[in-house]
């Protein structure tokens, strides 16, 4: 009797598992590696301009419609109001969660909240700039998007628009105007580029400054009138090198400093003989 009564509770509970796995959603979360997108190298002027297609850079949050869900390049979904994604088309996108020029972090805010603010949300555009796994060039790309985009009819879905200049002196005069305008800079993508992922010279960016990424290794408390609070962080760059970073940063940063273990960004001008960034600056914590 004990017997049957035990196979019978453990066939209820491989029943039960079985329910479980059919009733929850089957979503991304975290994973050990990023999702596999195509990554910008740094412009350089040796380059045929003539061979790249060019767009502004948005200050947005990286995002994947994988015709389903939004993920980030780390894999995590990104949760939305219903509305947001129930008319996108069922194609897989690539482009930027955003707002306006200089609202990153408001951006940012709303993207990581695990219950979606509606009324958030009704700021958010989903700028589009990639059609992953397309077929034929990105020429030919832009145009499968322009026709995607179009027929989607989603006032919050947008294409970022691609452009051609004749020179490099008007690709600067460009780049200035928008980033005196509170834009970042320019991408340049090269249009005879098939689609891949991964680092690489067909998709280059063009920006006053450089930017790169750090660990934060320790807190340097601060003197005079950052007194008890964060003066600097001690961050580690991936190739093993270390430096303060102890500008750009508002008082409510400096009061409640990124954690130790945390992926920060900074721009800087140019790097010392030893490899140092020189005229760093604090700019965000690396988005989730």
């Amino acid at each position: 009797m004990k017997n049957i009564l035990r196979q019978c509770i453990k066939q209820l509970m491989v029943t039960f598992a079985i329910v479980l796995l059919l009733v929850t959603p089957q979503y991304t979360f975290a994973s050990d590696h990023d999702t596999a997108v195509l990554l910008a190298k740094i412009y350089n002027d040796d380059i045929d301009i003539n061979q790249y297609l060019i767009s502004e850079k948005f200050d947005g949050v990286r995002a994947i419609w994988d015709g389903k869900q939004l993920i980030t390049r780390q894999g995590n979904l990104i949760v939305t109001p219903a509305w947001f994604t129930a008319d996108f088309p069922k194609t897989p996108l690539d482009g930027e969660l955003w707002i306006k020029r200089g609202a990153f972090d408001v951006v940012s805010g709303i993207v990581r909240k695990q219950t979606p603010v509606d009324a958030e949300w009704r700021q958010v555009s989903y700028l589009i700039f990639e059609l992953p796994h397309g077929k034929g060039d990105f020429s030919m790309r832009y145009q499968t998007l322009k026709r995607t985009i179009g027929s989607a009819k989603l006032n919050h879905l947008k294409l970022v628009q691609q452009f051609k200049v004749s020179n490099k002196a008007q690709l600067k005069q460009k780049m200035v105007a928008v980033v005196k305008a509170g834009g970042e800079g320019l991408m340049l993508h090269r249009a005879n580029a098939l689609y891949q992922t991964g680092r690489s010279d067909v998709l280059l960016k063009l920006k006053p400054f450089l930017d790169a990424e750090a660990v934060v290794i320790a807190h340097v408390a601060g003197k005079g009138k950052y007194e008890g609070k964060m003066g600097a962080l001690l961050v580690e760059l991936p190739n093993g090198i270390q430096f303060k970073l102890g500008t750009g940063f508002t008082d409510a940063q400096r009061a409640n400093p990124p954690a130790i273990g945390t992926n920060v960004t900074f721009i800087y001008q140019e790097k010392t003989k030893k490899g140092k960034p020189r005229f760093a600056r604090f700019l965000r914590v690396r988005n989730q």
